[in-house]
């Protein structure tokens, strides 16, 4: 009603929503929300009580579920602090995820994987704005962990038998200002080199779209001299 101009009343919005399976609102405060004319919706006879309750009664045994009715001692959920979330168990699950995830678009000459027994005494390189920027590494509504469990690229690549050298090249991802120089010393004197781009919540999240899907600033740029 407000943005896309869908409906044009609360009362219109709220039949439409709740026809359409619609059971949860995220409201603009308690004056100006679409859920506090259901009442209305009913009494005219634009909605049924059956259909209000089979809105309603998921929310509900969701809640149960998640223990919001029971007391706290008998919450199981109440227990849970950082210690139970980053335990190990749950980081070798991430891990997990993460290996599995892995999209891997183009593999020119079978470049990767790398070989263990051929890495000792390799030079890498390792460059771009989220090379080594712990800040920039998780997206919009992400949980962020403890510092000791967040990995770069760069700290995960030192734990392997490698020379390692780092530029950043740009010093966060809109890459506005961008150092050529250091970018081309560390790609040049390097047999593999890594080369770690993207966006990060402070290009894009909610309600902060962007018009283009091209990398931000002088990235490309900063692509093209590392292959160069």
């Amino acid at each position: 009603m407000l943005g896309h101009h869908y409906t044009r009343t609360f009362l219109e919005t709220a039949v439409a929503s709740m026809n359409a399976g619609c059971n949860l609102e995220l409201s603009y405060g308690m004056r100006n929300n679409v859920f506090m004319h259901i009442p209305q919706a009913l009494a005219t006879g634009n909605i049924t009580l059956e259909m209000l309750r089979e809105r309603v009664r998921p929310l509900f045994y969701t809640r149960m579920r998640l223990g919001e009715f029971a007391p706290p001692a008998m919450n199981p959920y109440s227990a849970l602090d950082l210690n139970v979330v980053q335990s190990a168990e749950h980081r070798n699950l991430s891990l997990e995820a993460a290996v599995k995830s892995f999209v891997l678009l183009k593999n020119v000459r079978g470049t990767l994987p790398l070989r263990a027994q051929d890495l000792p005494g390799k030079r890498f390189a390792v460059v771009g704005p989220f090379a080594d920027n712990p800040q920039v590494l998780f997206g919009d509504y992400a949980p962020v962990p403890e510092p000791r469990y967040i990995y770069t690229p760069r700290k995960g690549l030192e734990t392997l038998p490698v020379n390692i050298s780092f530029a950043a090249g740009c010093r966060e991802p809109r890459c506005q200002w961008y150092s050529r120089e250091e970018v081309v010393a560390a790609a040049g004197a390097a047999d593999v080199v890594v080369v770690c781009l993207g966006t990060g919540v402070s290009v894009e999240t909610e309600a902060k779209d962007r018009s283009d899907l091209a990398l931000p600033g002088h990235q490309l740029e900063l692509l093209q001299d590392a292959v160069r």
